[in-house]
């Protein structure tokens, strides 16, 4: 048999990890769960777990996320032509992976039931979670104002509606789990079509554009890595006529900014980063492929947003960027022609200077 790489056996141990994790988690929950233990499912030792991911938590977060990533995409339901449809599909979509009262406590099914707890328990995942569902919620929104209109204006921002929906469908998670049989899937579908109509008074005009620096003038030569579009699940080139804004975890409602502002026909590309890529950037791909899930049997593709996430884990598109060192508050914006970089800023209202600047 022929030797293994170092790459191929460090994968090798990665996916034994992960397998013995999910079996782990998934029998005993993620607080009774022991790093021992999978080491002894995975035939290996303490310290390859370690090698792997740095905690329990970074490698429960892991385990979450292949889970969803790994399940098929529902390619038999019918997207909503009208908002009230495809967020009646968005929520049918969301309510069927929830466990069902008279599943066991240890089922496949409540593998995730200590997610939402333990991000509640550390301010480090805290933040982060709330704009990972910041940019869920816009891209949400984005979506449902590419649908036909019915009783609002045709240019009403939907994104606090989208705020809503989430909302209501995080809350029926807990409840799915903390109060076996009392959530009622199909009245939660129900809620979720009838928000689509709910006026919020939804108006973009965030309060420091006004003050916001121009960007700089440039011209750099652009030449980032291949990417993969996390909600289109699609690799996508960005060396188009587009904005790409290099966002922390802590910013990533800043994105925002440059799709109001980015001219009709500029791409708008999100490329998340984070100062603690081990443990937050499963978290990360996470949240965004449980969105995903959902969005995209429920929303025809001409109405999926004009918004493009990647995750960057390894930071070689940040770096691409011009961005060689990242953290959690990082906001970097650059313009993009032909190619070329032909605009940049950095700090906050970097994503409106670059989404609005006329480079060279």
């Amino acid at each position: 048999m022929a030797r293994l790489s170092r790459a191929e056996a460090q994968r090798r141990n990665r996916a034994r990890v992960l397998a013995a994790a999910r079996d782990e988690f998934t029998e005993r929950g993620f607080r009774d769960a022991k790093i021992d233990n999978i080491a002894e499912r995975a035939e290996l030792t303490r310290g390859a777990v370690y090698s792997n991911f740095p905690g329990k938590r970074a490698l429960y977060f892991a385990v979450l996320a292949e889970e969803v990533e790994m399940t098929p995409v529902e390619s038999h339901a019918q997207p909503g032509g009208t908002p009230a449809e495809a967020l009646g599909a968005f929520a049918r979509a969301w309510v069927a992976r929830l466990p069902l009262a008279t599943e066991d406590e240890r089922s496949a099914a409540r593998l995730g039931r200590d997610l939402v707890p333990e991000i509640s328990a550390d301010e480090r995942t805290r933040l982060p979670f709330a704009q990972l569902l910041r940019l869920n919620a816009i891209l949400l929104g984005l979506a449902l104002e590419r649908l036909p209109a019915r009783r609002r204006a045709a240019d009403r921002r939907r994104v606090r509606v989208a705020e809503t929906v989430l909302s209501t469908l995080y809350g029926a998670s807990q409840l799915a789990d903390a109060a076996p049989g009392f959530v009622e899937p199909f009245t939660v579908v129900r809620a979720c079509e009838q928000l689509a109509d709910l006026d919020l008074d939804d108006e973009w005009a965030p309060a420091h554009l006004p003050y916001v620096p121009p960007a700089r003038p440039t011209d750099e030569r652009w030449a980032p890595p291949p990417v993969t579009d996390a909600v289109r699940g699609e690799s996508v080139p960005l060396d188009g006529d587009a904005v790409v804004a290099v966002l922390g975890l802590h910013r990533l409602a800043a994105v925002e900014e440059a799709v109001r502002a980015a001219p009709a026909g500029a791409e708008v590309t999100a490329v998340l980063v984070t100062g603690a890529p081990d443990e937050l950037a499963p978290l990360a791909r996470l949240v965004v492929a449980e969105f995903r899930a959902c969005l995209r049997p429920a929303f025809p593709p001409s109405a999926w947003p004009r918004l493009r996430v990647v995750h960057d884990e390894s930071g070689a598109v940040a770096a691409s960027a011009g961005v060689p060192v990242v953290s959690d508050a990082t906001e970097t914006a650059i313009r993009v022609r032909a190619g070329r970089i032909v605009a940049r800023a950095d700090g906050y209202g970097a994503c409106h200077a670059a989404a609005t600047a006329a480079g060279r």
